[in-house]
């Protein structure tokens, strides 16, 4: 059976599985903190392709002050006077730090140029320098992981209809992805181009198919994990000390008479 015929992956197969990734998070977590560790982690793709939830997968049971998630508005003025890498850069992970970009630099590569965002001149450029700006990140010892989150069309299209019929995810919709849906081609196009001159052997993109998305953030996960050499940090087991009834009192009263919140469920 070809992977594509497969039928979707059950929940409870699902969340069964990402539990367990998500354990060998927080003993990367931990290695990270302690060899003070630098990693930047691009996920890029199309519109709906399941970056957000893989995101939320990843970071729902580590701390935010480790994996810190990086999703750009659109440039403001004052951005736009800077060196184009510059506003990512100030982003970039400290000694400790992941961070994940919810689209990142590559705008430039895949966004800008198909909506008119950038000359052509200016894309040509990125394609040329980036491979170059990366390997300095690389060799100043920051860990560059690189993901292609590709979704088919049939997919996108069921997944856009679902996000115009919830009130709860039409908030995802925006008049750039209604204009970006029109724009396949050349969205495959970029793509075609951006892997072309940026899949180098320092920083090598790795594309995940996402039409399953319970399938796709479990792969994007492992792989991640596969990609970092990390090792368990043995940790002493926490005892709670006991509570001290130096000053005790009847804390509960003191409440009597507060303003409490109206208990519906």
């Amino acid at each position: 059976m070809a992977k594509d015929d497969r039928e979707k992956l059950k929940r409870k197969v699902y969340e069964k599985q990402l539990a367990k990734l998500q354990v060998e998070l927080c003993h990367l977590q931990d290695w990270i903190k302690t060899k003070g560790e630098r990693v930047v982690i691009v996920l890029e793709g199309r519109d709906a392709a399941g970056k957000g939830g893989l995101i939320k997968a990843m970071t729902a049971r580590v701390s935010p002050r480790v994996f810190r998630v990086v999703a750009l508005p659109a440039p403001s003025d004052r951005d736009k006077s800077k060196m184009y890498i510059q506003r990512y850069l100030e982003h970039f992970p400290a000694g400790g730090e992941i961070v994940i970009f919810d689209r990142s630099w590559y705008n430039r590569a895949g966004v800008e140029p198909v909506m008119g965002f950038c000359t052509e001149e200016q894309h040509e450029l990125f394609l040329e320098y980036c491979p170059n700006v990366e390997r300095f990140f690389l060799e100043g010892g920051t860990r560059l992981l690189k993901l292609w989150l590709e979704v088919g069309q049939e997919e996108q299209e069921r997944r856009f209809h679902a996000r115009i019929d919830d009130p709860i995810r039409q908030w995802k919709l925006s008049p750039m992805d209604l204009e970006s849906f029109k724009r396949w081609y050349d969205y495959s196009r970029a793509r075609d181009l951006m892997l072309k001159h940026t899949d180098t052997k320092d920083a090598p993109w790795y594309i995940v198919r996402t039409d399953d998305k319970r399938r796709g953030r479990l792969n994007a996960i492992s792989h991640i994990l596969s990609q970092i050499p990390y090792k368990r940090i043995d940790k002493a087991k926490v005892k709670l000390p006991a509570r001290s009834d130096k000053k005790r009192y009847d804390d509960q009263a003191a409440l009597q008479g507060r303003h409490f919140v109206e208990e519906l469920f």
